[in-house]
């Protein structure tokens, strides 16, 4: 018998607290496929603990943010601040934009939605950008979009923020997975346009634990986001690390190669085993199948966690596994798991 849908189960992947109590800890212990972060883990350099002795200091900050500015290709005229992770400054966002409702183009990342809804705003959600309202203020896009990996041309999105801004509107665009296709990115036109970009560190470098993230773009509201941060937004190692990591160009490019390898092996293996794909990016692959929650649980099962939507029963996330082991572990679990699904 299938365990009934929970819509009660954690709204983020990445914690398996939940699989842990629900399931126990399997033999091998948990292959976590639920999140959309790369299993390859940027070599870090070693941070000496007497750095944590004094605050986080100005000029470590300094580089930082310029080590951010030439990755993402931001113009140096545009205001480019850090932040503890991308999920604070998107949560700090509704208090400092214009005022009206939120216009965001969905299904996507939760928090979105979460964020606008507890400052009181009303929230539509519409399924893309033809559908936007003629009087919409506020505009959030996720590019590309969490979890279906659908994408939006740079030069679309210009010309959205143009037309907003005409009138006092401002596009907003979550860049979370743009380092994988920098031509994406809004963020080098931002000397032109008016909007908000918002870029997380952690899931390209693997470091999500590190909680750093980056805004940039509109000056007053980036600046009030600044303000709310305070002197110290993140910490000596977030400074450190991340700098590293945003300067090493050669490591981006292999990771971008390792990861499209591993996303190419990860779709074949789905197709093997006729899990049918909806979409996807190298990162993460959504799937759609009306028996999506029994998968997810004959997996968990067997220890492997795969993200699940309280609010589509029929979706189901897959992120990339590590190594040939992991690939090895869930090729097995899946030849069991479809048995009985067409």
């Amino acid at each position: 018998m299938s365990i009934p849908f929970d819509a009660h189960r954690p709204s983020h992947g990445g914690d398996l607290t939940y699989a842990a109590a629900r399931y126990g800890t399997p033999p091998g212990g948990w292959l976590d496929l639920s999140t959309g972060i790369n299993p390859a883990v940027y070599p870090a350099p070693v941070v000496d603990a007497a750095n944590f002795a004094a605050l986080p200091g100005r000029s470590a900050h300094n580089a930082l943010i310029e080590a951010a500015r030439t990755a993402y290709d931001i113009p140096e005229s545009v205001p480019l601040i850090a932040t503890p992770g991308t999920e604070i400054a998107l949560r700090l966002l509704p208090l400092v934009a214009p005022a009206g409702s939120a216009v965001i183009v969905g299904p996507t990342y939760e928090s979105h939605r979460h964020s606008w809804s507890a400052t009181d705003r009303s929230v539509v959600e519409i399924a893309t950008l033809a559908d936007i309202p003629d009087n919409a203020a506020i505009v959030v896009v996720a590019n590309p979009n969490n979890p279906d990996g659908r994408s939006v041309a740079r030069a679309e999105l210009a010309d959205l923020a143009g037309g907003l801004s005409r009138k006092s509107g401002i596009l907003i665009v979550d860049e979370a997975f743009a380092d994988l296709d920098p031509d994406l990115s809004l963020a080098p036109l931002l000397d032109t346009v008016q909007a908000i970009v918002l870029r997380s560190f952690g899931k390209f470098y693997g470091l999500a634990g590190l909680r750093l993230g980056f805004l940039a773009g509109h000056a007053p509201i980036v600046g009030r986001v600044g303000d709310l941060l305070g002197a110290w937004p993140v910490s000596s190692a977030a400074l450190t690390i991340g700098r590293a990591a945003l300067a090493d160009r050669n490591w981006q490019q292999e990771a971008r190669l390792a990861i499209a390898g591993k996303a190419h092996r990860l779709r074949e293996l789905l197709d093997q085993h006729g899990v049918p794909i909806a979409g996807s990016t190298d990162l993460f692959f959504l799937v759609q199948h009306r028996d999506a929650f029994d998968i997810h649980t004959r997996l968990a099962e067997v220890g492997i966690w795969t993200r699940h939507f309280a609010y589509r029963r029929d979706w189901l996330r897959f992120g990339l596994p590590a190594d040939e082991a992991a690939f090895a572990r869930l090729d097995g679990a899946l030849a069991t798991a479809m048995r009985g699904f067409k």
